[in-house]
């Protein structure tokens, strides 16, 4: 082979790599066991990275769609003290506040909540509960993750209506149509008592909740607590992406009126606990396929390299320099790398439409009484990480055989030669 063959300047890279790619199919099976190695890597991380990423999603609107809506905003204090005293922290004019927030394009819905403490009593035993009195025909926008047990949702209609947790209605015995009464501080502080008819029993995406919250119209909890005022703005938007930026938006425009902004994200320590374990899994599996990869191709490459000494002899022993040698082989496992992370892209992704296609039935996360549906998504970013550490991987792996060969004396080389 002339030293014009292989240069490492100007056309040298696509020369080597029509050379690199003419050596692979004279070791077929070994080629074929390395690039079966890289691609099942590739495609066990697009699947595994597919699948966490649903269940980040999934867990995520259900966290929305329970009970938090996307951005929740409040009297400046609010998230700080506000659950030990909520009625010192009120929004005085909702409307005006949630009539400004409606003009950004993100926003779908917002609707005005007042939550406060109280007891709930069946005639024969008292349980302490949450009371969320909300806009109950906007509410079923936001609880659309909510699993009905008994009975039917809340309306707008039902100016005297309640809707119960499982968890309460477990621990009062309670079912649709029987009476209870809810009694709670008004904000002057005098005791008020009001009477309910059970409508419904529901279950969310979480046990804690449903345990101690019940759901009244906004009409009948400010008549309990005297007041016309409410202490949160739920804000639904078209998309979930748009939430911090929303967020952003919201927050410079009211927090001249001493107002504060929370996402969804920020009210749910369980979601962002989750992810963070799951991230870390995820790059643990990560590393352990990169490991494989590179073992994997590093077995190929070093059985290879060595029944080619005399070849490598040969190429230096007519001029080729040791770099040269050096970039033919990293080239070929570059080759390997890329050939191989496509296969794998391309399994990971038919595998993941046939499965998300049949669905996975998941059970309930803890903390939570809902079971779900998993899919596997295909996440552009994960897909390209994927690719990513398969190439990397079978390149990295052929730099220590490289440097040996290319290294080692000609002589040593041609006594190879059979």
């Amino acid at each position: 082979m002339p030293r014009s063959a292989i240069r490492s300047i100007g056309g040298v890279v696509p020369l080597t790599l029509r050379l690199a790619l003419r050596n692979l199919p004279r070791h077929g099976l070994r080629t074929l066991l390395t690039l079966a190695a890289v691609a099942l890597g590739v495609a066990g991380l697009v699947l595994a990275g597919g699948f966490i990423e649903d269940i980040f999603v999934q867990l995520g609107e259900g966290t929305i769609h329970s009970q938090l809506g996307h951005v929740q905003v409040y009297k400046k204090g609010y998230y700080a003290n506000g659950a030990h005293r909520p009625l010192a922290y009120l929004i005085e004019k909702p409307q005006q506040v949630a009539s400004e927030i409606a003009q950004l394009p993100e926003v779908d819905t917002t609707l005005l909540r007042l939550t406060f403490s109280g007891l709930l009593n069946n005639g024969r035993s008292d349980l302490a509960v949450l009371v969320e009195a909300g806009e109950s025909d906007k509410e079923s926008k936001v609880a659309t993750f909510h699993a009905l047990i008994d009975g039917r949702m809340l309306r707008a209609g039902d100016r005297f209506g309640i809707y119960v947790g499982e968890g309460v209605a477990k621990n009062l015995r309670l079912k649709s149509g029987q009476i209870v009464s809810v009694l709670a501080n008004t904000r002057d502080g005098a005791l008020n008592s009001l009477e309910f008819e059970v409508v419904g029993v529901f279950r969310s995406y979480s046990k804690e909740y449903d345990a101690r919250v019940v759901r009244i119209n906004l009409e009948a909890g400010n008549q309990l607590l005297d007041t016309e005022a409410v202490n949160s703005i739920v804000v639904l938007l078209q998309d979930t992406d748009a939430t911090a930026r929303v967020a952003s938006r919201l927050q410079d425009r009211l927090g001249r009126a001493d107002m504060e902004v929370k996402t969804w994200i920020e009210l749910s320590d369980f979601y962002a606990k989750t992810v963070a374990l799951f991230s870390r899994q995820f790059g643990f599996l990560e590393l352990v396929i990169l490991l494989m990869i590179v073992l994997s191709v590093l077995n190929s490459i070093n059985l290879s390299m060595y029944e080619r000494q005399g070849e490598f002899g040969t190429m230096r022993a007519l001029g080729n320099r040791n770099r040269e040698v050096f970039a033919l082989i990293v080239m070929e496992s570059l080759a390997l790398g890329l050939i191989g992370s496509a296969l794998g892209i391309l399994i990971g992704v038919v595998l993941a439409g046939m499965i998300s296609f049949a669905g996975i039935p998941m059970p309930p996360p803890p903390n939570a009484e809902l079971g779900y549906i998993a899919q596997i998504r295909i996440v552009p970013g994960i897909v390209a990480g994927a690719a990513a550490i398969g190439i990397l991987a079978s390149t990295f792996a052929a730099v220590l055989p490289g440097i040996r060969l290319s290294r080692m004396s000609i002589t040593d080389a041609l006594r190879q030669i059979n």
